[in-house]
């Protein structure tokens, strides 16, 4: 675990304020374009004209450091899944994605489905960011159709995933998609809404490389790691 920052360290770090406005609504722009993107791609009605479903950038240390306005119960508990997904797969590679929606890893309820993805943007062997997205999906199994039923526990709700690897170095794990589909009453809906959110991070990651090509590796970085300083001074 890191070592908690100085004052003196934060305020040697400290940017112009035009400089860090800028980073920020760069990364908050990258989050929501995400989100633009998953709702016009999505199948369902749930994601597509609900839009029940949040993106959000995070740094390469797995801190949250953007946020689309999206839903505020998703955006709360997301950075408990990217780290039980890091925590889970130590050593993400290009074109890797997980997909989880336990609840007792960071998830919300079950028809939530998390997924994480690294971006290699300039940075070498250790991930630039991660992104992640939270989609509502309209059926995951369980003992009635839509996956909220007055349960007493949580296997009557539907298929509950712990961190797995939906996409490795690029190439679909159709398996995991499968099971997913054998356990919905909407098969061919949860494929696509799966796709849709993969579709998204791809966008997030092109968007996180190009602003790398522009602004450099490092300055993103510094930056990133301002943002978060300043959040902090705010609620200090």
């Amino acid at each position: 675990m890191a070592k908690p920052r100085s004052s003196q360290e934060k305020k040697t770090r400290r940017s112009d304020p035009a400089d860090l406005a800028f980073f920020g609504n760069l990364l908050t722009s990258i989050a929501e374009e995400m989100g633009a993107s998953l709702i016009r791609s999505a199948y369902s009605s749930n994601i597509k004209e609900r839009r029940d479903c949040s993106c959000a950038v995070f740094d390469g240390d797995a801190r949250l450091v953007a946020q689309a306005a999206h839903i505020p119960v998703h955006l709360g508990a997301m950075p408990a899944s990217v780290r039980a997904a890091l925590e889970a797969f130590r050593q993400l590679g290009e074109g890797d994605a997980v997909l989880l929606n336990d609840p007792y890893a960071g998830g919300t309820h079950l028809p939530d489905l998390t997924i994480v993805t690294p971006v290699f943007a300039g940075t070498g062997k250790k991930p630039c960011t991660y992104l992640a997205s939270r989609a509502h999906h309209a059926d995951v199994g369980g003992m009635t159709p839509g996956s909220l039923p007055l349960s007493c526990e949580i296997y009557q709700e539907g298929l509950r995933l712990p961190p797995v690897m939906l996409r490795e170095a690029g190439r679909l794990n159709q398996a995991v998609v499968d099971m997913l589909r054998l356990n919905s009453r909407t098969p061919v809906e949860r494929e696509g809404d799966l796709r849709a959110q993969l579709a998204a991070h791809d966008v997030g990651a092109n968007r996180i490389a190009e602003a790398v090509d522009r602004y450099g590796a490092s300055p993103l970085r510094k930056h990133m790691t301002m943002l978060i300083d300043y959040g902090e001074r705010l609620m200090g």
